[in-house]
């Protein structure tokens, strides 16, 4: 069994199919539920957040699992399962593991380094704990992955990577027009970036904000908190961008958004009413991919700053080298953690193996108590170590190299040569792993070669 990963965010929809596949704690069970209804998938749980809807799942096959979470959602966002696919993404096996690493670490985040996310990933795998909807398999990836989160956020600077790439394109805006105090901005995007965007805007002392989103509701919240530091700040609707760049010095979009979403029939709508002809408009496109439509660039009185030219700034660089140390870490975490898996798994061949010798030795004993009904104790049990040690040592060799082997890519492959080689039962091997046979404990799995000679 493999973990599949099902999932839409910003980087994959707009807003709009966000909003519609959006989830309470409530949703969530009733999803899972839905989705364990199937024999094809024994755990799940669902990442849902702003920017994204996620369901991790362990799954019997991988097309029968896809089928079963997709048509799932499909019904919970009463989108056809055409019209999700277009918007979705899956990760299988190993990319799923690195996909949950990188998204607890921030690196996948509308802001990059945002640590809020890690809080999210914690309630996510707390929610499906508390409803028994995760097994061993989730448990352990979502354990590894809050461990790499935290390491990520205490190891490099990447919280303030975000902060960095907005505090850069304004320098960059000021540098062209000069100071930002006593100007108007339009922040276009109310979420995390969008706030960031405010926050940054705010310190750079400017006198008035427009908040242009999709969602009224999410614009006017940031207006509001715009407001509460003492900023003049309103909320408007998306169609309403053309008159506020009329007077706006400033434009700071981060919607997250596919597609751009500034038009140029917008911005040139914009500044046909706009009063002074040598007032520059600066335009700061923060969006991955590009919020606005690079057409804008070629207006007269127009300065377009996008992150291509932000990420050649000496101090922006310094935000990309933080993520880029984030990225080496989770690859060497998902490395180690992929190894620990495969050599995990061998474990209930190796148990099972050494748990059928310990069934012939005793066989053996048995038949030699029949045969030598006289034999005194102090000899019998003399033969019995001695046949136990033998045994112990011609299992050695292959079952420490058999876990070393395991830790390689496609390692699951001598896990099944050895259960070929010495007619394992599969179904012995999966009582092993079920917990079902406990003979052998898996401390004893593997004895040291320096022990073997001397062992009694």
């Amino acid at each position: 069994m493999s973990v599949l990963l099902f999932g839409v965010s910003h980087r994959s929809a707009p807003v709009s199919v966000l909003e519609q596949l959006s989830t309470d704690e409530a949703d969530q069970a009733k999803i899972i539920e839905q989705i364990l209804q199937s024999s094809l998938v024994t755990e799940a749980m669902v990442l849902s957040t702003c920017n994204r809807v996620e369901v991790y799942a362990v799954v019997e096959a991988f097309h029968g699992g896809l089928s079963v979470i997709g048509q799932v959602l499909s019904e919970h966002s009463g989108m056809s399962l055409q019209d999700l696919t277009r918007y979705a993404y899956v990760r299988y096996a190993e990319a799923a593991v690195e996909h949950l690493f990188s998204v607890a670490s921030g690196l996948d985040s509308a802001v990059v380094g945002e640590a809020q996310v890690l809080g999210q990933v914690r309630r996510a795998y707390a929610t499906a704990e508390a409803n028994h909807t995760v097994g061993r398999t989730l448990h352990e990836l979502s354990q590894r992955a809050l461990s790499v989160g935290k390491r990520v956020h205490s190891e490099t600077g990447i919280d303030s990577a975000g902060a960095s790439v907005v505090s850069v394109a304004l320098d960059m805006a000021q540098a062209r027009i000069g100071s930002l105090a006593g100007r108007s901005a339009v922040v276009v995007g109310a979420g995390s970036m969008g706030a960031l965007a405010a926050k940054q805007l705010m310190r750079a002392g400017i006198e008035r904000v427009h908040v242009v989103n999709r969602s009224l509701p999410r614009a006017k919240h940031l207006a509001e908190n715009v407001r509460s530091h003492g900023v003049a700040a309103e909320a408007f609707p998306f169609d309403h961008l053309p008159p506020l760049l009329t007077d706006a010095d400033v434009v700071v979009s981060c919607t997250g958004a596919v597609r751009p979403v500034v038009t140029l029939a917008d911005v040139h709508r914009g500044l046909a009413q706009r009063l002074g002809g040598t007032r520059q408009l600066v335009m700061c496109d923060l969006g991955m991919p590009r919020d606005i439509d690079p057409a804008v660039a070629g207006l007269p009185g127009v300065d377009v700053i996008d992150m291509e030219r932000i990420l050649r700034e000496p101090t922006a660089r310094t935000a990309t080298s933080d993520a880029e140390a984030a990225r080496t870490i989770v690859a060497a975490e998902v490395a180690e953690y992929l190894t620990g898996q495969r050599m995990a798994e061998v474990t209930p061949t190796v148990t099972a193996l050494r748990q059928r010798a310990a069934d012939v030795v005793e066989a053996e004993l048995l038949r030699l108590d029949n045969r030598l009904p006289g034999l005194d104790s102090a000899h019998r049990d003399e033969v019995a170590k001695t046949v136990r040690r033998v045994v112990d040592k011609l299992l050695h060799a292959p079952t420490v190299r058999v876990k070393q082997l395991a830790g390689a890519p496609g390692g699951d492959s001598y896990a099944e040569a050895l259960r070929e080689l010495f007619e394992l039962d599969q179904h012995a091997v999966d009582a092993v792993a079920g917990g079902e046979l406990g003979t052998v404990a898996v401390d004893e799995l593997i004895i040291p070669a320096t022990d073997l000679d001397s062992a009694e």
